[in-house]
């Protein structure tokens, strides 16, 4: 299924019955759908032309055309996983490491595969738009989401962006509350229902920053906070598959706003950038021990080189 389906189909029990119609409808058959005028899906929901287009908004997109083209994107791509057998595979007791091996490739290509299909282009320039010209960037993320806040921090602070990721609660409020104009807070959530996270991002967006959400795709307290909502794919679901694909699919959005933010501003982050690899590079060439390239075996073997070693003074 779909991210675009599947989020229809887990999010039904938050919507209006209007809403409920519409998605019944798309979901019964979403091949129909693309082929749809907006007046001929109102009428078969009874319901208006406006109603459709605020559902599409509800969704994220500009409107019932873009939802169309998305929509048509994201089939065309599931006939094409189902073919090959490449869809989504969880952990399963007794699998042969050759089958986990391709099944984590075939989750990791497919988290990346649908992401992309999602992205919003326009939603995506603005973000590095605002990122670049930020004075400073939050980063907030819990649990599995720090790291993926932790890894935009790394990329960060080589281009010398003014950053800090936080996975505290109380520090996320603390600093969210000096942001300002001119600042911008970017939240990691993959449910989007993260109290911490939701919390700190209204901080931030009420202390004048602007917001950046990155959550699953679909309707969420946090993409609806943010004014940016950024979205990865949604098919990841239960607790065997332990947030591996969604990370990716995550990482794969921060690859895209980092690599967007240097080209944008390549005269000013390529020499920060180059600047960084060559004192790290500086600092790992410097000489090392000289048993530091042994094995630990051969290290514990060898007698420290201490005075207590070395020939003892007669004093007899």
């Amino acid at each position: 299924m779909s991210p675009i389906l599947h989020a229809l189909e887990q999010n039904q029990a938050k919507w209006s019955p209007t809403e409920r119609k519409l998605a019944e409808r798309i979901l019964a058959s979403p091949g129909e759908i693309v082929h749809m005028g907006i007046t001929e899906l109102a009428e078969q929901c009874r319901v208006s032309p406006a109603a459709v287009t605020r559902f599409c908004k509800l969704l994220h997109f500009r409107g019932f055309p873009d939802f169309k083209v998305k929509l048509a994107a994201e089939i065309a791509h599931g006939d094409a996983s189902v073919a090959e057998g490449s869809s989504y595979q969880d952990i399963v007791a007794g699998n042969p490491l050759q089958v986990i091996v391709e099944a984590m490739q075939a989750n990791h290509l497919a988290s990346i595969r649908d992401t992309t299909s999602l992205l919003d282009l326009e939603r995506l320039q603005a973000a590095i738009d605002v990122l670049c010209r930020a004075r400073r960037v939050d980063l907030y993320g819990m649990a599995t989401s720090s790291i993926v806040a932790q890894d935009f921090y790394q990329k960060l602070v080589r281009i010398g962006v003014n950053c800090t990721a936080f996975a505290d609660s109380h520090m996320q409020i603390t600093s969210a509350s000096s942001l300002a104009a001119g600042d911008v807070a970017f939240a990691v959530s993959y449910s989007g229902e993260t109290p911490e996270t939701v919390d700190a991002l209204i901080c931030a967006g009420r202390s004048g920053a602007t917001t950046i959400s990155l959550t699953s795709y679909g309707s969420s307290t946090l993409a609806s906070l943010a004014d940016i909502p950024l979205f990865s794919s949604s098919l990841e679901q239960g607790m065997r598959r332990g947030d591996m694909a969604s990370r990716i699919a995550q990482l794969h959005i921060v690859d895209i706003l980092f690599t967007g933010m240097v080209s944008t501003r390549f005269k000013d982050f390529i020499p920060k950038l180059e600047q960084s690899y060559r004192n790290v590079q500086q600092y790992r060439h410097k000489a090392a021990p000289p048993d530091a390239a042994l094995p630990l075996q051969a290290r514990k073997g060898r007698k420290a080189e201490t005075p207590f070693n070395e020939q003892k003074e007669d004093h007899t």
